[in-house]
C-alpha cells in the first residue's frame, strides 16, 4: 500500500519528521508503519550480529611484549534507547560499527593486559576477558551496542623464548614422567613376555607328559582289549562245539525214540484191525442168530394161529407184534455194536496212532528244546496245536468210511462233531500236560485211552439220540 513500510525482521525503522515525544525519531520493530510521503521520512538501522578482529601488541606488567589476538561478536541492542543511540552514530555508515568495536577493545585490552603478568594471562584467560568485558560495557552501552561474546585466540611472545621458557619446567617434569612410564612400562612387557615363554615351555612340557601318559595307557587298554576278544573268542568255539556236540546227542536220541514210536504204532494199528475183524464176525454171527430165531417164532405164531382159530389169531398177532418189538430192539443192539465195530473201533485205532505220533512230535520238540537250553514250551504247544487238525481229521477219517444213520438229525451230528473235537482236544491236553512216565507220574497212554473212550461215548450218544 502506498506510503506503507515493513522492517525486516534483523532492522529497526526509523521514522523522522513528526512527534516524538522527545526522541529524535520513531523507532519501529516487528511491525509496519505509515510513512507520509514529503511529512515523513524513513530509514532502517541493521540489528545483525557483526564480527571485529582485533590484534594488538600489548606489553605485561613484566614489560614482556605479547602479541594477542581476539574475536568479538557484537549487534546493535534490542531496546528503543540503544536502537536511537546507534542510529545517531552508526546510521549514515553502518560498516564503521565492527571497526570502532574493534579499536574501543584494543585499547581496553591493552590496559588490562599492562596490569596482569605473562603467567596469569597464560593460565586466566577467562579472568582476561571478563574484565576487558566489564571496561567496554558502558562506552558499548551508549554507542547503542551490545558485546556477545569475547574470545582470546592466542597469545604470542614474539620469539621472545619467554612462554617456552616457562612451559620448559613442565615440559621437563612431563617428558620425564613419561620416560619413566615408558620404561616402566617397558619392563612390564618383557616381563610379562618372560613369564608368557616360561609358562609356554610348562605347557609344552606338561602336553608331552601327558601325551606320553595317554599313549600307555592306549597301549594298555588296546592290549587288554585284545586279550579279552581272544578270551571271547575261545569261549564262543567253546560253547559252539558243545552245542554242536548236544546237538548230535539230541538227534540221534530223538531218531531212536521216532523209530520206537513207529513200531509201537504199527503195532497199535495191527492190533485195532483185529479187533475190528473180530467185531465183525461177532456182529454178523449175532445178526444171523437173531434173524433164525426172528424165523423160528414167526412160523410158530402162524402154526398157533392157524390151529387156534380167530381167538389165537389174535392172541398170534399179539406175539407177533411182541415179537417185532424184541427184534426191533434187537437191531437197535445189533446196529449200536456194528457201530461201534465200524467207527468207534477203527477211531480208536487211528486215534491211538495219532496219539503216538504226536507223543513222539512232542518228545522231538521237546528234546530240540532241552538242545537249545530253553524251559520255554511254547514251540511244543505250537507242533501239538498243528498236529491237533490232524489227529480230528484221522478220527473224522474213520468215521465218514462207516455207514452210520443219525436219528436225532443236527442235534445228533453236533454231538458226533463235538465227540470228534473232544477226542482230539483230550488228546492234546494229555500229550501237553502229563510229565514224562520216567519220572514216576501216571501215563499219557491211560489218559489218552480215557479221553478216546468219552470221544467214542459222546459219538455214540450222537447217533442213538
Amino acid at each position: 500500500m502506498f506510503g506503507y513500510r515493513v522492517p525486516s525482521p534483523n532492522e529497526a525503522m526509523l521514522i523522522s519528521g513528526g512527534r516524538t515525544d522527545g526522541a529524535p525519531f520513531r523507532v519501529v520493530t516487528g511491525r509496519g508503519a505509515f510513512v507520509l510521503p514529503f511529512f515523513r521520512r524513513a530509514a532502517f538501522l541493521t540489528l545483525t550480529l557483526f564480527e571485529s578482529e582485533v590484534e594488538e601488541v600489548c606489553v605485561t606488567k613484566q614489560g614482556i611484549a605479547l602479541n594477542v589476538k581476539a574475536v568479538i561478536a557484537a549487534k546493535v541492542g534490542s531496546d528503543a534507547e540503544s536502537i536511537v543511540n546507534a542510529g545517531q552514530r552508526f546510521l549514515a555508515d553502518q560498516n564503521q560499527m565492527p571497526v570502532l568495536t574493534g579499536r574501543i577493545f584494543a585499547g581496553h585490552l591493552r590496559s588490562i593486559i599492562g596490569s596482569m603478568t605473562v603467567e596469569e594471562i597464560i593460565t586466566e584467560r577467562q579472568k582476561l576477558s571478563t574484565e576487558v568485558l566489564d571496561g567496554s560495557k558502558e562506552e558499548m552501552a551508549r554507542m547503542g551496542l551490545t558485546v556477545d561474546s569475547l574470545q582470546i585466540q592466542s597469545i604470542d611472545d614474539m620469539r621472545q623464548g619467554y612462554i617456552a621458557a616457562m612451559a620448559a619446567p613442565h615440559n621437563a617434569a612431563i617428558q620425564r614422567s613419561a620416560q619413566i612410564a615408558q620404561a616402566q612400562a617397558d619392563q612390564a612387557a618383557a616381563e610379562a613376555q618372560q613369564q608368557a615363554e616360561r609358562a609356554k615351555a610348562d605347557y609344552v612340557r606338561q602336553t608331552t607328559v601327558v601325551q606320553a601318559n595317554l599313549a600307555s595307557e592306549v597301549k594298555a587298554a588296546q592290549a587288554e582289549a585284545d586279550r579279552k576278544a581272544a578270551e571271547a573268542l575261545q569261549e564262543s568255539l567253546r560253547q559252539q562245539a558243545d552245542y554242536e556236540r548236544q546237538t548230535s546227542v539230541a538227534k540221534a536220541g530223538f531218531q531212536a525214540e521216532v523209530e520206537v514210536a513207529n513200531a509201537k504204532a504199527a503195532q497199535t494199528a495191527a492190533q485195532a484191525v483185529q479187533e475190528s475183524q473180530r467185531s465183525q464176525a461177532e456182529f454178523e454171527r449175532t445178526t444171523a442168530v437173531a434173524k433164525a430165531g426172528y424165523a423160528a417164532e414167526t412160523q410158530s405164531a402162524q402154526a398157533k394161529a392157524n390151529q387156534a382159530g380167530p381167538l389165537a389169531l389174535a392172541q398170534a398177532a399179539q406175539e407177533v407184534a411182541e415179537a417185532e418189538a424184541l427184534l426191533a430192539q434187537k437191531q437197535a443192539a445189533l446196529r449200536e455194536a456194528q457201530l461201534v465195530g465200524e467207527v468207534v473201533k477203527p477211531a480208536e485205532a487211528d486215534a491211538e496212532r495219532v496219539r503216538i505220533l504226536a507223543r513222539a512230535e512232542a518228545e522231538k520238540t521237546e528234546t530240540l528244546a532241552r538242545a537249545a537250553a530253553s524251559n520255554n514250551r511254547v514251540s511244543l504247544d505250537q507242533m501239538l496245536i498243528q498236529q491237533l487238525p490232524l489227529i480230528v481229521e484221522k478220527a473224522a477219517g474213520g468215521l465218514a468210511q462207516a455207514n452210520v444213520t443219525v436219528l436225532n438229525g443236527a442235534d445228533g451230528l453236533s454231538q458226533i462233531v463235538s465227540g470228534l473235537v473232544g477226542q482230539g482236544m483230550a488228546i492234546f491236553d494229555a500229550i501237553r500236560n502229563d510229565p514224562p512216565s520216567g519220572n514216576g507220574a501216571r501215563p499219557a497212554q491211560d489218559t489218552d485211552s480215557r479221553a478216546l473212550e468219552r470221544g467214542a461215548a459222546d459219538g455214540r450218544a450222537g447217533t442213538s439220540g
